[in-house]
């Protein structure tokens, strides 16, 4: 539980065991709300699955040697913004299928449902979804992973769900032989619609954020960031200029930065090069396997553009 991988491989199996949980209960209970409640945590099991793949993968590539290494020299950041959004994206997709299908049973009458299973279901999958949300949240306090606050985004989604299917059978519990009992038909599908239309836009940030890493948008704070540091060193050590190239694909950092240097400058020992690219690392910081830094000198302005 110390580690992403750790934390994500514990997620897998209780979603896994909650989902087929609620598959069975949902159908016992003829209820499609459970049923959905279970295929969504098994779309969640399975992009989790995708991520934890992905996570190792990123973590080996942090090796410096090895066959892996040898064929994928750029490492496997460009995976992590992919998997973020096809996870949000198949999550959405699922909630916008079950709301259609909400919508259709709304039309057609509703249907009958067996309260009692339908109950037990959602107590004992709210634990579970509570539990796992704030154990995870506060693993990733430290660890700082993406994925893991994505999955802990999904078990407090989840437990919402939950939550809601849990209050919605309790009130058809209640008004079961009553003179309200034609509303127990419509209670399933109706919490049912509520639900998705509440949980399909959550992804969205998710989304937003991963086609941002795709299509290498720059991050504003962080080359904010080596703006400042470059144009310090360039005052410093009288540059003529400097270009910054910077990207944030998942957790990884890239950054390149050309400094134009005066034509004529007497020469420098390639020490004195690498002592100032020393300096220049310090200063940006956040140096880890996760920062991909490339700094150049030159005379020549097209070779920084």
């Amino acid at each position: 539980m110390n580690s992403e991988q750790g934390i994500l491989r514990i997620s897998i199996a209780v979603t896994i065991f909650v989902a087929g949980f609620g598959v069975i209960f949902g159908l016992l209970a003829g209820s499609f709300s459970i049923v959905f409640d279970g295929v969504y945590m098994l779309a969640d099991a399975a992009m989790s699955g995708l991520a934890l793949g992905v996570a190792k993968l990123i973590a080996l590539s942090a090796v410096p040697t090895g066959k892996l290494r040898e064929r994928f020299t750029m490492g496997f950041w460009h995976l992590e913004p992919m998997v973020l959004g096809l996870n949000g994206i198949m999550l959405s997709g699922v909630a916008i299928y079950a709301l259609i299908n909400a919508i259709g049973s709304l039309m057609s009458g509703g249907r009958d449902l067996e309260f009692s299973f339908a109950i037990f279901y959602a107590a004992v999958a709210l634990l579970a979804c509570t539990v796992m949300a704030v154990v995870e949240t506060k693993m990733n306090r430290h660890l700082q992973s993406d994925f893991v606050a994505l999955d802990a985004k999904a078990w407090i989604m989840s437990g919402g769900i939950t939550a809601a299917l849990l209050v919605a059978f309790s009130v058809g519990y209640a008004i079961e032989g009553t003179q309200f009992n034609w509303i127990t038909p419509y209670i399933d599908p109706a919490v049912l619609a509520l639900v998705c239309v509440i949980i399909i836009p959550l992804p969205i940030g998710t989304i937003r954020q991963a086609l941002a890493d795709i299509f290498l948008v720059t991050p504003p704070a962080l080359k904010s960031h080596v703006d400042m540091v470059a144009q310090r060193f360039v005052e410093h050590y009288g540059f003529v200029s400097y270009r910054a190239y910077v990207a944030k694909v998942g957790r990884g950092k890239q950054i390149e930065l050309y400094f134009i240097v005066p034509m004529g400058w007497p020469p420098r020992r390639l020490e004195e090069w690498d002592a100032i690219r020393d300096e220049i690392g310090d200063a940006i910081g956040d140096e880890s396997t996760d920062r991909w830094l490339t700094i150049a000198f030159t005379t020549d302005l097209e070779w920084a553009v």
